[in-house]
């Protein structure tokens, strides 16, 4: 019997998994795939979550795989409007590293391999949750599996929240996008850009391999978007062409808030999607997971040696559902900046955004801010 049983094989969970297997502590990760996606979303990691990230021993290889974006431009109507630069962030990490989830996954698997080869069992659905006296029983299509303590980092629509009885509420909000990955045609290297257009927003950053991820603010969920309309949209908002030849991803969402109302119940504990669900608009989900495991691991660690560990766990529901709120409430920023606006009213705002881009203290501030320090 595992002393610690993670529920979803992503980015967090396996991150988790790392830091419990190197403490010495049997883990065991259910996965429902069977394989990697190779859809990616989550492309974005941020300084404080890298700086985690060397603590699994992944941080290199990350970052020798990823692009640094060392700030980005907002432009509108073909003109600048602010630029903002990470150079004065804290730490040694002045950068967000942009690099494909699956690479992300890959790195992170592998890193697991090496400590506890077995841990990572894919092809497993969770159907049910119990717990019993000192356990908890996972059940799942394959049998029922046994742990002293069980992890929930399967997603947003976590079966292990809802199975414990855990509430989330959903706030849906109206905002949808589209975005594809395609050849990088715009001449603005590693730098992120944003254009800041009546119709909406139109984001692009750099991924590896002279790529760049375009996210398109749109009035509705487009359900089957393809490259050709992306491009058009892209085209017709910015005026930069893109090449669709040689598009590698496709996707639209819509977004939406669901945070549980606990992140530790009993033998149970969420982290990543699984306890907050927040609007991927500024790249905090993933990065928020992992620094729920950083708090998360070492209570685990100090529990399963005999400690009472209650008011830190007390403690890592408050300080992580504050963290998620505060997150969320930043994405809800992010997702106004990128809502059309009439002409007039667009470039009184931009006037007023590229003043205060101007002002030292508020540039830093505003770096800081998107960077999740």
């Amino acid at each position: 019997m595992p002393d610690v049983l993670i529920v979803g094989g992503g980015p967090v969970g396996l991150y988790a998994a790392i830091l419990l297997a190197q403490s010495g502590v049997e883990v065991q990760v259910l996965e429902r795939r069977t394989e990697r996606s190779s859809h990616s979303r989550a492309i974005g990691i941020h300084p404080p979550a890298l700086a985690a990230l060397e603590q699994a021993g992944v941080a290199e290889n990350l970052v020798a795989a990823g692009v640094q974006i060392p700030g980005g431009v907002a432009r509108s109507r073909g003109r600048t409007v602010a630029e903002l630069s990470f150079s004065s962030l804290p730490g040694r990490h002045r950068y967000v590293l942009a690099i494909p989830q699956e690479q992300t996954e890959r790195i992170l698997s592998e890193r697991l391999a090496e400590l506890a080869p077995d841990a990572l069992r894919r092809g497993e659905t969770v159907e049910a949750v119990h717990e019993v006296g000192s356990e908890v029983l996972t059940i799942t299509d394959n049998g029922t599996h046994r742990s002293a303590l069980l992890i929930g980092a399967d997603g947003a629509r976590s079966t292990v929240r809802d199975a414990a009885g855990i509430g989330a509420s959903i706030r849906p909000y109206p905002d949808a996008y589209v975005m594809g990955d395609f050849p990088d045609t715009t001449g603005d290297g590693s730098t992120a850009a944003l254009y800041l257009e009546p119709a909406g927003i139109v984001e692009s950053f750099p991924l590896p391999g002279s790529v760049r991820r375009w996210v398109v603010r749109m009035p509705s969920l487009v359900k089957d978007p393809t490259a050709e309309a992306v491009a058009e949209l892209v085209a017709s908002r910015t005026g930069v062409g893109v090449d669709t030849r040689n598009n590698t991803m496709l996707s639209s969402f819509a977004v939406r808030r669901r945070i549980a109302e606990r992140f530790v119940q009993g033998r149970i504990a969420l982290i990543g999607d699984a306890a907050h669900e927040v609007s991927p608009i500024g790249g905090q989900g993933m990065n928020l997971g992992w620094l729920d495991a950083v708090q998360l691991v070492p209570l685990v660690i100090t529990s399963l040696a005999g400690t009472d560990v209650g008011l830190g766990l007390r403690r890592f529901n408050e300080e992580r559902r504050r963290a998620a709120l505060a997150a969320s409430r930043q994405a809800h920023i992010n997702m106004i900046l990128g809502r059309p606006l009439p002409p007039g009213m667009l470039e009184l705002r931009n006037r007023v955004m590229g003043r205060m881009a101007g002002v030292p203290r508020v540039h830093d501030a505003v770096a800081r801010t998107f960077t999740m320090h």
